[in-house]
Order: structure tokens, then sequence, then C-alpha cells
């Protein structure tokens, strides 16, 4: 579910030298599954473990995952890294902000997912973002544009060449190409 590399595992175990007898370490995630999500570890002594948690054993120290946060814990890494800056631990979570779908989830619910995790992240340094309204029978993916990409000259560049490219490729045979159903009026609104 989690993967610690071993720097960050010798990290946690020279901390975890210095707590009480017992004291493990906790991986959770606050507000799950919404753009405000935030991933988190921190000390967990003995008393603090919950039935619902999930243990990871470790060589030296256990960690627990918080059973709420579990799913949208699924991929993530927690590394330690030293160069001439510092230490920094780090903690990636691609799925907390948005529970990853199964392989043979509903169409639907597959292409919603690679926008809102792979898109959507790219659009919103414009101020952009796009939402699937629909599959249509003959496999097209209909997408709403808004934000700065509403009224932005370049959204037959990002549908055709980013988007429409990038779910081909990743869902060959299912989706036979993105359409736009936005009316993209300049405005004050727009990015330019």
């Amino acid at each position: 579910m989690i993967n610690i590399s071993e720097t960050a595992q010798s990290h946690f175990t020279k901390l975890l030298e210095q707590q009480a007898e017992g004291t493990s370490i906790r991986v959770f995630v606050v507000n799950p599954g919404t753009a405000s999500a935030e991933c988190g570890v921190s000390y967990c002594p003995a008393d603090a473990i919950e039935p619902e948690d999930i243990e990871m054993k470790f060589e030296y120290f256990s960690a627990y995952i918080d059973g709420d946060s579990k799913l949208y814990l699924e991929d993530a890494e927690i590394d330690f890294t030293t160069d001439q800056m510092g230490s920094q631990l780090t903690l990636k979570a691609p799925n907390a902000k948005l529970r990853k779908v199964n392989d043979d989830a509903p169409l639907f619910e597959r292409v919603d997912y690679f926008l809102k995790a792979e898109v959507n992240p790219q659009l919103a340094g414009h101020g952009g973002e796009c939402t699937l309204m629909e599959i249509t029978d003959d496999g097209f993916a209909i997408l709403q544009f808004g934000g700065g990409c509403n009224g932005c000259s370049q959204i037959d560049v990002t549908v055709k060449d980013g988007i429409e490219k990038q779910l081909l490729e990743t869902m060959a045979g299912e989706i036979k190409g993105v359409r736009d159903m936005t009316e993209h009026e300049r405005g004050d609104h727009s990015y330019y």
C-alpha cells in the first residue's frame, strides 16, 4: 500500500528511539478525497492505535495506516533525502485528493478519474478545469471546460493534442475521441 524507502525507515527508527517504548508512526490523510486533502505522518503511542488501523511492520518499527485513509494512501511513497540544502522527508500520495478507481470500474468513472487526476492539475496552472459531462453511445467523451479554459484561444490544442491524445492512448478501443461542449466566449474570466 505505502512504500517507505530505506532512508525514510532509518529516519523513523532514529526518531522513534527518542520516544516512549512502543511508539510507532501513523500515516493519515486529513480531508481525504477533497481538493484540500493533506497527508501526514505523526507519532502513534501504543494507546492511540485504533481497531480499524492497518499495521505495516518494518524491521525496527510499525507504521499504522488510518482506516479511513487506506484507499487514499494507495500507491503512496515516503522518502527521506539529504543534499546540500539539508534533509527532507517527502510524502507523495497521488490518490489523496481523489480515490483511485479500479481498472474494471465503469468507463465513465475511469475517464472522470483520469481527468481529475491527470488533466485538471495541468489545467489548474492556467486557472482552468474540465468536467466529464457524458460518454456518448458512439464512444466520445463530452467535456465542459471552466475557469481559465473558458475563452482560451488554445482550447482546440488542449482538447485534440492533449486530452484526446492521452485518453486514446490510455483507454484504447473504449474512447473514440473528445468533444468540447463549452461556449468559449471571451471575457474577464478568460486566461490570456
